[in-house]
């Protein structure tokens, strides 16, 4: 079982490096492109056997404590079968 874990800025929270990375795009002649939020993408390897739950409630405190800030970000989980 492997799980994904995407921690991106909150809404609310300006995203100076995305915006860069917009006007970079803009730039090199992609004027379709208005808006990047960049993030951070985590994949984990989980130990087969596991119990799905128990794996949900692990991966969300470990999102929560080590992987995000949550003062600034979110994070979504997805685990894969």
């Amino acid at each position: 079982m492997k799980a994904h874990v995407y921690v991106t800025p909150k809404r609310t929270v300006l995203d100076p490096q995305g915006q860069t990375i917009a006007r970079a795009l803009n730039g090199m002649g992609h004027p379709e492109i208005v808006g990047v939020r960049q993030g951070k993408f985590f994949e984990i390897e989980i130990a087969p056997g596991s119990e799905r739950e128990a794996v949900l409630a692990n991966l969300d405190k470990i999102a929560a404590e080590v992987l995000s800030n949550p003062v600034i970000e979110e994070y979504r989980i997805e685990v894969l079968d």
